[in-house]
């Protein structure tokens, strides 16, 4: 039995029935290298086999009467693994688009808080003899890092690996007894009556850090972070319904990389960089481009800090920063993404990475619940200023193949939550020598995100020409050989 930490709660509190907070993975694989041929039986087994090692996999949550305080997590007594891992097939022609058509409606539907927190779905009949993955995990139970580490448990480095060894041997999970409402009450009363305490111990730090960020931003010369409620109204900022569209689009790493060393920047930098250029083209062909630039809210794990104790599922906080699409030329906007997303960085610095965890513990479950339904229910996000335009998360990702039951992983799109007010997150992962963007947004705000999802091909070649990239030109192949010269009739 484990309490939900407060961030990890928030994500619980703040979902509506169109507000829906899990992270989702559109991937393809391989079929054709599965060793003695695919089943989908195959791969349930590896799935099953594996699920020791991940032990978010048979939790579900527990609520607290009255939602005195936040939820705890319980081993599943009813686990039923046929509920979670099902299959289907792909509409003709099965392309990616398709496949995106499919996770559409898979990312549209809430999961059953009954159950754990997750579900997968395999779709066959991809074309070229491929198949997709699909799997959605709400954000109370995983971020970008977890994330990867439930990879490391899923995936292989060969189709035919050997069996995994451990330093010990996983025991079978053992169904825990779920607590009485008298024992959920009592322990929820003894951790509410030590909060005053806590409150009073955190409350000098955060005072001292807010007051260090009003001074670095009145005596800094350069550009300062974006502040929340600053994004400019767009399309893509309304109250959001329940139904979502998802795109993939994948791009050469190496390229990316090539206009991270000419231009002197990150590839945080240059992803930045894309999207604002996307952005830029997209509203601008629908005649809505503002004046002011685009804000991004961009999260950051600080599970690797080593200056900060942190616990539960998320370990995340996140920063503003404008994608500068204000400005025509592009390596322009990189330089200015690149000043801004530093000054970010700096204040977000001052302010503690910790932060938002500290004081999300101290949200009260039933209010910030009531609270979020009623923002939700009467569309209040269409009535004030955007506190953000979108999310953008980059996540590093294997510079080498995976497999999962013998199928090679051939892309890897994960796809994070929209928001209230701001209908479009754009997750990217670099994954061997390709970065796979995946893009998913409210239906009615973005209908045609595929436009959007073009944009970035469009955008790279705007950089690699601004930072004097060479393209390669394809190599002719045996399907289209050179032409050979003409000869002379006699």
């Amino acid at each position: 039995m484990e309490r939900l930490t407060g961030l990890d709660a928030a994500f619980l509190y703040i979902e509506t029935p169109s507000h829906h907070m899990h992270v989702s993975m559109v991937s393809v694989f391989d079929a054709k290298t599965v060793p003695g041929g695919y089943t989908f039986e195959k791969v349930r087994a590896v799935i099953e086999e594996r699920l020791p090692l991940i032990p978010m996999f048979r939790r579900r949550l527990v609520e607290v009467p009255f939602r005195l305080h936040h939820p705890i997590w319980v081993d599943d007594p009813n686990f039923d693994l046929d509920y979670h891992v099902r299959r289907i097939g792909a509409p003709a022609p099965g392309g990616l688009k398709e496949l995106c058509d499919v996770a559409s409606e898979f990312t549209s539907r809430q999961l059953d808080r009954s159950r754990p927190l997750w579900e997968l779905c395999i779709v066959e009949g991809l074309e070229d003899g491929k198949i997709g993955v699909l799997a959605k995990v709400h954000h109370s139970t995983i971020d970008g890092v977890s994330g990867a580490e439930v990879m490391v448990h899923l995936f292989d480095l060969e189709p035919s690996p050997a069996p995994k060894e451990t330093e010990e041997p996983v025991e079978p999970a053992v169904p825990e007894r779920v607590p009485s409402d008298v024992e959920l009450v009592g322990y929820a009363a003894w951790s509410l009556a030590r909060q005053p305490f806590q409150i009073a111990s955190k409350l000098p730090s955060a005072v001292r850090s807010l007051v260090d960020v009003v001074r670095r931003r009145r005596d800094s010369e350069g550009p300062s972070a974006p502040a929340p409620f600053a994004a400019p109204r767009t399309s893509l900022n309304a109250s959001i319904t329940p139904h979502r569209k998802v795109a993939a689009v994948t791009l050469p790493f190496e390229e990316v990389k090539a206009v991270k060393r000419a231009m002197g920047c990150t590839v945080n930098d240059v992803v930045l960089a894309l999207c604002g250029g996307a952005l830029r083209r997209y509203l601008d062909a629908r005649g809505e481009l503002p004046e002011e630039p685009l804000i991004a809210v961009v999260p950051i794990s600080v599970r690797n800090d080593p200056d900060v104790e942190t616990q539960g599922s998320n370990q995340v906080s996140a920063l503003f920063t404008s994608l500068a699409t204000d400005q025509r030329d592009p390596a322009e906007r990189l330089r200015a993404i690149g000043e801004v997303t530093r000054a970010a960085k700096d204040e977000h610095n001052a302010i503690g990475a910790k932060m938002l965890q500290d004081w999300a513990e101290f949200a009260t479950p039933a209010l910030f619940a009531r609270a979020s339904r009623l923002y939700s229910s009467m569309n209040l996000a269409d009535r004030h200023r955007p506190i953000h335009n979108l999310i953008v998360s980059n996540v590093p990702g294997p510079p080498f193949p995976l497999y999962l039951a013998g199928a090679k992983l051939e892309l890897l799109c994960p796809l994070g939550p929209v928001m209230e007010g701001a209908g479009l997150n754009v997750t990217v992962i670099s994954y061997m020598d390709t970065l796979d963007i995946g893009l998913i947004a409210c239906r009615e705000s973005v209908p045609d995100l595929w436009d959007l999802a073009d944009g970035f091909r469009d955008a790279l070649e705007e950089l690699k020409e601004a930072a004097g990239v060479p393209t390669e030109p394809p190599a002719p192949t045996a399907a289209t050989p050179s032409p050979e010269p003409a000869v002379p009739q006699t």
